[in-house]
């Protein structure tokens, strides 16, 4: 957070007295494994996506979830492939075929035990859908195991 020196503590959204600065974000290409319904105007679309990344193994390992960043058509297009390519359900979990990759904008990277893959991203969005590569191509965890800071 940056703020002028001369500037008072006031309550709300004042512009011009403080500026937030984001960096640029971290990106990564993700394989979307789950999908559950959104809360309020989106709880009738499949709006909050898990995904993951390749394991040394071979394996898609969940490293993040998401559920903003893309527009309202891209929300119906990404609800639409959710009903049409889902394979299993568990209670209001979709789990979907293995075959759309997202590109994923995020803050950092930590290291986490409430993931199979052992790491977190924090703050992720989705920044673009990808049906321009397969997803066997999708990052791997090691890649984002080294951005761990």
């Amino acid at each position: 957070m940056l703020k002028r020196r001369d500037s008072a503590y006031v309550a709300g959204r004042r512009t011009g007295l403080w500026y937030k600065w984001k960096r640029d974000p971290l990106r990564a290409d993700c394989v979307m494994l789950y999908a559950q319904r959104g809360n309020g105007k989106r709880s009738s679309f499949y709006s909050d996506y898990t995904f993951g990344c390749w394991s040394e193994d071979g394996r898609l390992l969940p490293v993040g979830k998401a559920y903003s960043g893309f527009t309202d058509e891209e929300l119906k297009w990404l609800d639409r492939f959710v009903r049409t390519h889902t394979v299993d359900r568990f209670g209001p979990v979709r789990e979907v075929e293995k075959t759309l990759v997202l590109e994923v904008a995020f803050d950092s990277v930590h290291a986490s035990t409430r993931h199979k893959s052992g790491i977190a991203m924090r703050f992720p969005r989705i920044a673009r859908i990808r049906t321009d590569k397969p997803a066997a191509e999708a990052d791997r965890i090691e890649t984002l195991r080294a951005m761990i800071a």
